[in-house]
């Protein structure tokens, strides 16, 4: 056997995949074949799966260089798959864990440094001209242990992830946002810049699958705004609070139950929806369409249901948006705002003075709700807490809007809490009190800071 698949097995054995007796059968059949790897059987045998082989790849390649070139592998027998297939009937979609950490001196192409940051857990991975590799872990950047990358090593590994067009637009434009895919590693939301030392590259590692409500610690009652047929659902928040993550899991929450329509416009396109009741039409900003006002006017020709727009950006965008919303069309889409009130400001001030009026009248009938996130460090430092601020629509909250009356929302929702409404500060506390985060950390996330004046953190005196 191999230094590979030495390291294979101790990490399956690790991880509980499969027996001890499947392994001596692999094995053996492995010393009459040496052409093949030991991953190469425990995938015929159903035991791991492409992306898993890929993570254990990249661990095993942190610390020696493994051999790339294999042939094809010949049929396994039959008694190892069917011992294979009974041993992954519990599932083996979980990330893979190995049994020692690794450096990454050996990590050569961009495939490489992807495959690690999924198989750590990062959400982000940096690469940028005169810096070392940045992963983002539960919110933290963390550099690994080599030398920083020259521009033209930079150059190489973010080029080598574009095609000839791409690669034209990135040099014409000095900036592009796409989506990176791979075969073996799924999907990457990707941006590349130009920047004084070189360029920089930043990748969003994106779940293989669609999480589920439940794998997202989102509340249950949060699933009756996938359940209406007309109004605008917004899911609001900073940069990286995981607002498309959200949205995605509303989306097949209609997909799997919904003989539907649906058409998302987005930039770029992150989650694949494989259409299951439903039938999902995805396009891309720059790729299949001009921008999201084009693509949305020619949407409401297509006979859509329910229509995703990735970000109210502009005021055409905006306007077509509710007024699809008004036409019989259920419309989700996200803004970057703190809260259920300002995301009605923000709403409003796409317009000029003398539309917002009936724009706001729009809106209060339209808007069927709003979620605010915010993703907080855990006090343990073991990921990231969800709090959130939950918005829906009722006669009460449709006339303030109307009027113009927004200073008394918050009270209006605190009277509404038995129906699912929350704020902000309301679910920061519970996160508190329950000893998942810091106070400091909800003051710092608080729009009401009074409310958490002694977790503020003291200030240095001279």
């Amino acid at each position: 056997m191999t230094a590979f698949d030495i390291f294979v097995e101790k990490v399956v054995l690790h991880n509980r995949l499969t027996t001890t007796e499947l392994l001596h059968k692999a094995k053996a059949y492995l010393a009459s074949h040496p052409e093949l790897e030991l991953a190469d059987l425990l995938v015929r045998a159903n035991v791991l799966k492409p992306p898993q082989v890929s993570q254990i790849r990249a661990r095993f390649a942190a610390s020696q260089t493994a051999a790339d070139t294999m042939e094809a592998p010949s049929p396994l027998p039959a008694e190892v798959q069917a011992e294979g297939q009974a041993a992954c009937e519990t599932g083996t979609d979980s990330q893979i864990t190995a049994p020692s950490a690794t450096p990454v001196t050996a990590l050569q192409s961009l495939e490489d440094y992807l495959a690690l940051a999924r198989a750590e857990g990062a959400s982000d991975l940096h690469i940028n001209a005169g810096c070392r590799p940045l992963l983002r872990k539960k919110g933290q950047l963390v550099a690994l242990e080599r030398e920083p990358f020259t521009a033209q090593e930079t150059e190489t590994l973010l080029f080598s992830a574009l095609d000839g067009s791409q690669t034209a637009v990135l040099r014409q434009q000095l900036s592009l946002d796409t989506c990176c895919q791979f075969a073996t590693l799924g999907r990457f939301r990707s941006c590349f810049a130009r920047q004084n030392r070189g360029w920089d590259g930043a990748f969003r590692v994106i779940s293989q699958q669609i999480p589920t409500f439940e794998a997202l610690q989102l509340p249950d009652h949060l699933k009756r705004l996938t359940e209406y047929h007309q109004g605008l659902v917004l899911v609001v928040g900073p940069a990286g609070c995981g607002k498309t993550t959200t949205l995605a899991a509303m989306l097949q929450c209609i997909n799997q139950s919904r003989d539907d329509h649906i058409i998302t416009l987005e930039d770029p396109i992150e989650y694949v929806h494989q259409p299951e009741r439903a039938h999902i039409s995805q396009r891309q900003v720059g790729v299949h369409t001009l921008s999201f006002s084009a693509a949305l006017r020619a949407a409401l020709r297509e006979d859509p249901d329910v229509i995703l727009i990735g970000e109210l950006r502009d005021r055409e965008t905006a306007s077509l948006a509710i007024s699809a919303a008004e036409t019989g069309h259920l419309v989700f889409a996200s803004l970057h705002t703190t809260g259920a009130g300002p995301t009605i400001s923000r709403l409003l001030d796409f317009f000029p003075p003398d539309q917002q009026g009936q724009v706001r009248s729009m809106i209060s009938e339209s808007i069927r709700g709003i979620v605010c996130q915010r993703l907080i460090p855990h006090k343990n430092g073991e990921g990231r807490a969800l709090a959130l601020e939950i918005l829906y629509n009722t006669a009460a909250i449709g006339n303030l809007i109307r009027e113009n009356r927004m200073f008394q929302l918050p009270t209006l929702m605190q009277i509404n809490r038995d129906k699912g409404m929350c704020q902000l500060e309301d679910s920061l506390q519970q996160l508190v009190e329950s000893g998942q985060i810091d106070g400091s950390e909800a003051w710092f996330a608080a729009t009401n800071k009074s409310l958490f004046t002694a977790f503020e953190p003291k200030r240095e005196t001279a």
